[in-house]
């Protein structure tokens, strides 16, 4: 490879991309075909799922289990469902991806939320036999919740249809009918035979009547969410790095991931929650002093002065200051074993921080089906709704929707130490 296209290959975007459906969509299927078409699968995979073993070659797609290539759990392979979310990487010469291979079955819903919280795209697949499912809605509606800007629809195992364009039609009609209802922005609706390979990297002859880009194409041509770095600088401090050591007896240096913005060697900042100020005299990484850095990139910050700054506080900048409060209202997809109830306490996991919080009040719970505000005074799992918190000391941070990291957070049952509830805060 020349040194030019070398270059050229090291600045390919990135796409992170999750993958959802009910089960036996076919997911595992369609991601084993993508991972064979654009050479994602190492040969040494490809032959541990060869069908015909007593070949010597590493077989075509046609002659591979699919599906075996992806479910990594031998209890996925027993029962032929997806368990827990695995992180798949595949590239073409257009663009990387990152593909979180999400369960379909209702009970792992809670694994889903965290496959899909970074994610820029989402692939929801829809077995044509059966249509849109409540799982399907399910899922649809709480990636639009986490802020998932390309809806793709793949409405898989044509070929179990005769490739019927009326059946795709319907199909289509309902989800972009289920999708306006909640302001989806961008929705992709795409006939597919993940088996076959029909519309998935290739096009094939039994959609002739389908006149849009394939499954590959779509995923290479979809433009990545920015503006990140154009956000106000946010900057929870993870660590507190002082190593005490006769080379460097005094350094102090605060550890994290930028959640938005960019910092500069010589910016102002101010240490949250104490407010005092100082000024950036370095940011440190692995490779060496940057003189800027941005999000998502992980740096230590050192500063000028010596404030008071800890573990779950946040750097920003003092013309930027993100909001401050004890009462949260949000929405939450409850996925504990145990009921979310009024009055109910938890703590609360917020970028770097945790505090304790009490249940204000449950606004409502949403109907997954026609997507109605429901009365409750509890939300039960796998469902989602609207909630009131008061926390036992105020938090800074943005809503959900200026800022996916410090609009976020999870809430963990006090007792058992269990994720029990994931959020987004409206106000």
């Amino acid at each position: 490879m020349s040194e030019l296209n070398f270059k050229a290959s090291e600045e390919i975007e990135l796409l992170r991309l999750v993958t959802v459906g009910s089960v036996d969509d076919g997911k595992s299927t369609l991601i084993g075909r993508l991972l064979v078409e654009t050479k994602g699968a190492f040969e040494d995979q490809l032959l541990a799922v060869r069908k015909q073993r007593h070949e010597k070659h590493v077989a075509t797609a046609e002659d591979i289990d699919l599906a075996m290539l992806t479910d990594g759990l031998a209890a996925e392979r027993e029962q032929g469902i997806t368990i827990d979310v695995a992180y798949r990487y595949f590239a073409t010469p257009k663009r990387k991806f990152i593909m979180a291979d999400c369960p379909g079955h209702e009970q792992y819903t809670r694994n889903m939320v965290t496959g899909a919280s970074t994610a820029h795209a989402a692939i929801i697949l829809i077995d044509a036999r059966n249509g849109v499912m409540p799982q399907t809605r399910r899922h649809t509606h709480i990636l639009s919740l986490l802020g998932v800007e390309h809806l793709i629809v793949a409405v898989n195992k044509m070929d179990m249809v005769n490739y019927d364009e009326q059946v795709f039609n319907g199909i289509r009609d309902e989800i972009r009918d289920y999708c306006e209802k909640q302001g989806t922005r961008d929705l992709i609706c795409i006939p597919t035979s993940a088996l076959k390979g029909d519309m998935v990297a290739f096009r094939g002859d039994q959609m002739n009547w389908y006149d849009g880009p394939t499954l590959l194409e779509t995923l290479e041509s979809l433009s990545v969410m920015g503006g990140l770095d154009e956000a106000p600088f946010r900057f929870p401090v993870q660590l507190v790095n002082r190593p005490q050591t006769a080379e460097l007896p005094d350094y102090r240096g605060f550890m994290g991931t930028i959640a938005s913005g960019t910092v500069r060697v010589g910016d102002e900042v101010v240490s949250l929650p104490s407010g005092m100020r100082s000024k950036v005299k370095e940011i440190v990484t692995f490779d060496g002093n940057l003189e800027e850095a941005f999000a998502p990139q992980s740096v230590t910050l050192t500063l000028e002065d010596e404030i008071d700054v800890s573990r779950g506080d946040m750097l920003v900048r003092p013309s930027e200051l993100p909001k401050n409060a004890r009462d949260i209202h949000a929405r939450i997809c409850w996925i504990g074993d145990e009921p979310m109830k009024e009055r109910g306490k938890y703590l609360i996991k917020h970028t770097t921080s945790t505090a304790k919080m009490i249940v204000s009040a449950i606004n409502y719970r949403t109907n997954i089906h026609t997507l109605e505000q429901e009365s409750a005074d509890s939300l039960s799992m796998n469902e989602i709704g609207s909630i009131e918190m008061k926390l036992q000391r105020p938090i800074h941070y943005d809503t959900y929707a200026d800022n996916r990291v410090t609009g976020s957070f999870i809430i963990i049952d006090s007792f058992t130490n269990n994720t029990v509830g994931a959020g987004m805060i409206e106000s």
